[in-house]
């Protein structure tokens, strides 16, 4: 083997350690930046109790009496969720699971919706995600942000534990973290069967396969310009324009990381919505996944770096390069192995369309 070519793999190998390291090292801090872990505090005097859950504007799946009930003298997991975002969904198969496992034991799960887009506080809208994502456990819908605030939270997804007597032990925020969190419910399911002089089998925690994001990707990218401020990735010259109808050109240069809108759009606090005939929306992006938040009754054509979408890397919601909306809720594209970088085209075949966010994984 030539010198140079064995030197070049060296330095490719070197590389490559060196970005998975990075890559571990980061998630692990990550991971103690958004966990907090009270378990080992004896001084209950220095814990914070669960606010009461005042200015609930809806429920599902109980009733307010019920829920005061449920919540006294169990271990009580406080979920903070939205049912659009792909980062909520993705926590749901291990909640439901925990429910499923732990119910009979002394957990109980309460889903606190706080939307983020108008259409989400439609109890309506809620009750087919709740369905759709089979949650058995309560949904309080939390319209006002005033359960969120007592909390103090200020993310989606975000669980908070609190023990048998209402003190938060725990609390992460984002993905991630499931054995721990799993760990920290049996761990205080334990710590209340003592004192209640029950005997209960926890086991191992759940087995799920965790969703694997690429490293780098394109950051989540909003339509609304209640949302532009210090994230505005709106490339088109005429930018937002609050509450205007703007006729939108597409550029000759399109950067990456940035959308692009052709056709005449309506700016709106949430997103944009598509006033003339037909639209488009074009994305220079780097991911494995992209998702869209968007509502209407159309048909939307996929295409990628100007060709039809094969079948191979559309999404779930895409059926022969067709995107069909018809409600409001979060719908699948694209679905690679890996990130890579690609210019996404969609073509909106007529105008009942709003489209909220780009989401990525």
């Amino acid at each position: 083997m030539k010198s140079e070519i064995k030197t070049g793999l060296i330095f490719g190998i070197i590389i490559l350690v060196g970005t998975v390291s990075l890559y571990l090292f980061y998630t692990e801090i990550d991971l103690k930046k958004n966990t907090t872990n009270q378990l080992e505090i004896q001084n209950k005097d220095l814990l914070k109790k669960a606010p009461t859950l005042k200015g609930m504007t809806g429920l599902i799946n109980t009733t307010e009496k019920n829920l005061d009930k449920l919540i006294k003298g169990n271990v009580v997991l406080y979920d903070f969720w939205t049912y659009s975002c792909i980062n909520c969904i993705r926590t749901l198969p291990y909640i439901t699971a925990w429910d499923d496992k732990y119910q009979e034991q002394g957990l109980v799960i309460i889903g606190i919706h706080t939307p983020e887009f108008e259409f989400e506080k439609n109890q309506e809208n809620v009750l087919t995600a709740v369905n759709k994502f089979e949650v058995n456990y309560p949904v309080v819908l939390d319209n006002n942000k005033e359960i969120w605030n007592s909390f103090e939270n200020r993310y989606w997804p975000r669980k908070y534990i609190a023990d048998d007597e209402g003190y938060i032990r725990f609390d992460h925020i984002g993905e991630g973290a499931y054995k721990e969190t799993e760990i920290v419910i049996q761990e205080l399911l334990h710590e209340r069967s003592e004192k209640n002089n029950q005997k209960i089998n926890t086991g191992n925690t759940i087995e799920i396969n965790e969703y694997e994001h690429s490293i780098l990707r394109t950051p989540e990218l909003y339509f609304g310009y209640k949302f532009s401020s210090g994230r505005d990735h709106l490339g088109n010259i005429e930018g937002f324009q609050p509450n205007a109808i703007v006729d939108y050109k597409l550029p000759t240069e399109i950067n990456q990381h940035f959308f692009y809108l052709e056709g005449q759009w309506k700016n709106t606090r949430d997103g944009m919505k598509l006033i003339s005939d037909t639209g488009k929306v074009v994305l220079n992006y780097h991911a494995k996944q992209v998702n869209i938040v968007a509502s209407g009754d159309t048909e939307l054509e996929i295409l990628i770096d100007g060709k039809i979408i094969m079948d191979d890397i559309s999404g779930v919601d895409v059926k022969s390069s067709t995107v069909t909306i018809l409600e409001p809720r979060l719908y699948n594209i694209i679905e690679l192995q890996n990130g890579e970088s690609h210019i996404l085209t969609i073509n909106i075949k007529k105008p009942d369309f709003e489209i909220f966010t780009f989401t990525f994984g």
